[in-house]
């Protein structure tokens, strides 16, 4: 199946989402293939980087091969639960205990399951290291094998050396970047299905601007939203809401402020849904906008329309930089950009790599190819402007053999753009 062609079907270059659930009456994602297709893919890029297994504990690693949903604690990502794959087979789960029993009755394509701690305190990651990996390791004949880690503490990873002292370890998130940078059939209908849920958490967010409410009162109404319609969390864990002069420089957070007449409001909150993210972003004001505001969200919009229309098979992340700086220039505004990347790839990684406009020395440049996923978002932000002179649009583009496909359809501000 072309990583390209919507699954459930022939449904054409042009997906859309059909609805989250499963039903009798249309064939949908097959969530079996989906996970076949992911652990090909990986298994296809651990041979490729020469790995004989990966041990991985990044959420989005972990959900990627076992398809876990775990309950995500604050500050503790990368310490809850780990997978292991062999080139050859099945992965392995090891799981907090809260959530042990549940993932055992409830997902049957997880054949084995190791109960862990939290990896934090010394005691209990060395206990891990010496008396749960080993045992596993040797049962999948890996005691001599060459095995790539994504994430993981100098602690544990002191403590795997010491335990496993055959075992060559190594980087493995390369491997799992590669894996999970062309997405295949499935995975683009199901981030189809989060861009709409996106959508409807970025509608309810600018419903509810109005003069006198607060931003956080915004986020709380657009998050409201995103949990009634059966998301599991938000695109950015706080979600970024900011009016008038927060947004120059961008306050990325839902503070107390109150929004009045004449401010710029930009909300960037988005959606996950079945493992996957939408990623949306839009400015509106607040009553009417002056004419450096109209300058200003010109510019971006123009160039974020500059650096779709550059992504196309064969083009390179710095080509689609170039274009929308370019754009900026023509404005006068390509020294206001904010001091980050401007585009990102996404999928089950809520930022992942390629990057586009990395500005820090070692960024690579990637060829785009088709079945690419990405979150394209300038940001330009201008001082001094009563009501704030910050603007930032941002909209999901999968790459497909013909350019670019833009896969979110929230409008843009009329009254910003006349």
């Amino acid at each position: 199946m072309s990583p390209v062609s919507p699954a459930g079907g022939d449904r054409g270059p042009d997906g859309w989402a059909r609805g989250s659930g499963a039903v009798d009456y249309e064939a949908r994602v097959d969530m079996g293939a989906l996970r076949a297709a992911r652990l090909a893919r990986a298994q296809r890029a651990m041979a490729e980087a020469d790995l004989d297994a990966v041990l991985v504990w990044k959420e989005e690693n972990v959900r990627y091969l076992t398809s876990l949903r775990p309950q995500v604690i604050a500050g503790k990502s990368g310490v809850l639960n780990g997978a292991l794959l062999a080139r050859d087979g099945a992965p392995v789960l090891f799981v907090s205990g809260g959530d042990r029993d549940r993932a055992e009755a409830t997902m049957p394509w997880v054949r084995e399951f190791h109960t862990i701690p939290i990896l934090e305190e010394a005691g209990l990651v060395r206990h891990f290291a010496s008396e749960i990996v080993p045992g596993v390791l040797g049962r999948h004949s890996l005691r001599q094998a060459r095995i790539g880690l994504d994430l993981t503490g100098k602690l544990l990873a002191d403590a795997l050396a010491e335990s496993c002292q055959g075992v060559r370890w190594v980087d493995g998130d390369a491997a799992m970047q590669a894996a999970r940078r062309i997405k295949a059939a499935e995975e683009l209908a199901l981030i189809e299905e989060a861009t709409a849920l996106a959508e409807a958490v970025t509608a309810t967010a600018l419903d509810h601007v109005r003069p006198g409410a607060r931003e956080c009162e915004v986020a709380g109404e657009a998050l409201r939203t995103l949990l009634r319609l059966g998301g599991e969390y938000p695109h950015v864990t706080t979600p970024f809401v900011a009016s008038g002069e927060r947004m120059a420089p961008p306050t990325r957070l839902a503070t107390d402020k109150l929004i009045r007449n004449g401010d710029l409001v930009f909300v960037d909150i988005g959606a996950m849904s079945n493992g996957y993210f939408g990623d949306i972003g839009r400015t509106v004001v607040c009553g009417a906008p002056s004419a450096e505001q109209r300058r200003i969200y010109r510019a971006v919009w123009e160039a974020l329309h500059a650096g779709i229309d550059a992504m196309r098979p064969g083009a390179t992340n710095v080509e689609v930089a170039s274009a929308i700086h370019a754009r900026a220039r023509a404005h006068g505004l390509e020294r206001h950009f904010l001091s980050l990347f401007i585009g990102h790839g996404i999928g089950c990684g809520s930022n992942e790599p390629p990057y586009i406009g990395e500005s820090f020395p070692g960024a690579a440049a990637v060829t785009l190819e088709s079945g690419m996923v990405f979150a394209l978002e300038p940001l330009i932000w201008v001082p001094g402007i009563r009501g704030g002179g910050g603007v930032r649009l941002e909209d999901m583009v999968v790459i497909t053999d013909g350019g670019a496909r833009c896969l979110s359809r929230s409008p843009y501000a009329d009254a910003l753009l006349a």
